[in-house]
This record gives C-alpha cells, structure tokens and sequence, in this order.
C-alpha cells in the first residue's frame, strides 16, 4: 500500500505549508536531509492552548501530538517533493507544554510517533526526544519538529 493509501485509509487529507509565525522558515533542506521547524498543535484551524497535567489530559494531548503529525506531513510533502520521496524519518522531537508534576511527555509524544509509523510503515520509525516545557508560543500544548531522510 502506497503512503497516499495509507492516509486514504486513516481519512487524513494534508495541510498545506503554514505561514511562520515569527522570522523562520518552514523546513530547510541541506543534502539529503530536511528539517521541519517546531510546528505547533492546532484544533479546528486555531492554536490548541492548554497545559498537559492541568488542563488537559494525556489522551488529549496524544491528540493533539496526532494533530501536529499530520500538519508535520503536510510540511515535509512540500519539502520533500511528495512523501514517495522519504527515505527515513530521522527524529522526532516534542515539546510538550506541562505543569511541574506531569511525567507522561512520552505518551503524549506516541500520539504522533505512531500516526508517523502508521503511515509510513518501518520508514517511519524514529529517533525521538520528548521534553516537559512550562510554556509554549501563543500557549499552545504541543510543539513538535522533525528531521527526514529524502532521495
């Protein structure tokens, strides 16, 4: 099953590339690797505020990671050329917006590590970090980059 297959099957239509929100590109390729800025959780085309371990749940900050997930795929389709192109996902790295006592950044994080790996099959297992964060821009749960392999 092709990877457009595969996102046919789960429902998932990409997003364009966002406009930055401050003075940053998108993604910048340097041979064959591409590296996907921060791209913050969004919620019916709104930034997705919250605070995991106050506000919000872990199922709803995996959500959210999820939501960034697609958004993520968006972005490197246009920077890959079409995600045929990817060789590897390299890395993924989470910033998770929490209250002091929230230790569950991981789980949060799986919800895009496993749409990742859903969709991309073995390609789309990666290295990964997940870091409890006291805030976010604009107060978003969720921030999340990541660094591809393309041909």
């Amino acid at each position: 099953m092709s990877i457009q297959d595969r996102l046919i099957a789960l429902g998932i239509t990409l997003p364009p590339v966002a406009v930055p929100a401050a003075s940053y590109l998108p993604f910048m390729r340097t041979g064959n690797l591409v590296f996907l800025s921060g791209h913050i959780a969004k919620k019916d085309g709104h930034v997705w505020v919250g605070q995991l371990g106050k506000t919000m749940s872990t199922a709803e900050g995996q959500e959210a990671a999820r939501a960034v997930a697609i958004d993520l795929m968006g972005t490197l389709q246009a920077a890959a050329g079409g995600l045929d192109k990817v060789v590897r996902i390299v890395k993924v790295m989470s910033l998770v917006n929490s209250s002091p006592d929230f230790t569950e950044h991981h789980l949060v994080t799986n919800g895009c590590s496993e749409l990742i790996a859903q969709v991309f099959g073995e390609t789309g297992r990666h290295a990964r970090s997940a870091f409890g964060v006291a805030q976010i821009p604009l107060g978003a749960c969720v921030e999340i980059e990541l660094i591809a392999e393309v041909a």
